[in-house]
């Protein structure tokens, strides 16, 4: 039992020390960001790599999303003979939930390895170190493009993806219940409201922070060649998902049950 105890208290110590310097590196890499020069193309030639490759993956995964729940939904519903209220559940599940916790894991798993995977490899092929031998700042010059394209294209990803799972909902709802066109319409539009939105694309905008900065800090950090870049690689993944489920948590609590938002 002591064992067991001293391994959970050296796995927690582990933990607070790497939520430290995620916080270190997010300070500086906020603090880069509002200092000149602003070389806003390096963020734009980030977003346009972010946006477009992760747009398909994202939209297919959010369709069949929005009918996974019509389906599961209508197990129930129509022995209740409720399943005009399908669509309400389809639009608020993907709006607030889903859609941005999903996105974003895909987002993660896409553009978060690549992050750590490419400044990895620049640590380990020293060029890192030539920035720095330039007085370059590798956190203004590598951190701060990723961290805002992520910051600007996941929001627009789930937005898009919201739209793309409430139609993968309308095709179960219309073509296999039988509710009408305009009824389907009706009721999402009845359900949803500004603060589902809002709380949803807020998630969004602390996801994109948490990939960035562990797939930069993760690829930072890398020691031993090519073997730890593999490792930086999957180590930024699987951090990654664990710390935006673990937001999402945090940030569902503060707006349902604090601020009652």
């Amino acid at each position: 039992m002591s064992f067991l105890a001293s391994k959970i208290a050296s796995s927690a110590k582990e933990w607070l020390r790497y939520v430290g310097q995620l916080t270190l590196l997010l300070a500086q890499t906020v603090a880069c960001a509002v200092t000149p020069p602003f070389k806003g193309y390096r963020s734009l030639i980030q977003a346009q790599r972010i946006g477009p490759g992760s747009f398909i993956i994202s939209a297919l995964v959010a369709f069949f999303v929005g009918m996974i729940i019509a389906l599961q939904m209508a197990y129930q519903m129509v022995q209740l003979s409720a399943e005009l209220y399908i669509p309400n559940v389809i639009a608020v599940a993907l709006t607030r939930e889903l859609t941005p916790v999903l996105t974003a894991l895909i987002v993660a798993g896409r553009i978060g390895a690549g992050i750590a995977a490419e400044i990895g490899s620049m640590v380990v092929t020293e060029q890192v170190d030539a920035l720095k031998a330039f007085a370059v700042n590798p956190v203004k010059y590598l951190v701060v493009p990723r961290f805002l394209g992520l910051i600007i294209m996941l929001p627009v990803l789930t937005v898009m993806s919201d739209i793309i799972g409430i139609w993968g909902g309308y095709v179960i709802c219309v073509f296999k219940l039988h509710i009408s066109h305009e009824m389907f319409w009706k009721m999402t539009f009845r359900a949803l409201s500004m603060k589902d939105i809002i709380t949803g694309l807020t998630k969004t905008i602390f996801f994109g922070m948490i990939i960035a900065i562990v797939g930069c800090h993760q690829g930072l950090t890398v020691r031993g060649g090519a073997d730890g870049v593999g490792k930086a690689t999957t180590t930024a993944v699987v951090r990654s998902f664990i710390l935006i489920i673990m937001m999402d948590c945090f940030i569902t609590f503060i707006f349902y049950f604090l601020l009652n938002f």
